[in-house]
């Protein structure tokens, strides 16, 4: 018998994770986009490397969802 479920298939996302995700995602999910470490991608953001603009709130830190596909090459399917 085979097992049918859906396995997460590694750190990185799929194509299809990419695009359901909403506007802003938090520096975790925005480093797993990127096939990084979110401690890596932290350290990235307090050195201002990052490759993606982000958005301080607070003690908060919200990455646009818009310009990391646009960094990873991702274009949205027309409606």
């Amino acid at each position: 018998m085979t097992d049918t479920t859906e396995k997460p298939k590694g750190p990185n996302m799929t194509l299809d994770e990419l695009l359901a995700l909403p506007p802003t995602v938090n520096v975790v999910t925005a480093a797993r986009a990127l096939g990084i470490s979110g401690h890596k991608a932290y350290a990235l953001i307090k050195n201002g490397k990052f490759p993606v603009g982000v958005l301080p709130l607070g003690r908060t830190v919200r990455v646009p969802t818009a310009a990391l596909l646009a960094v990873l090459g991702v274009t949205l399917p027309q409606r």
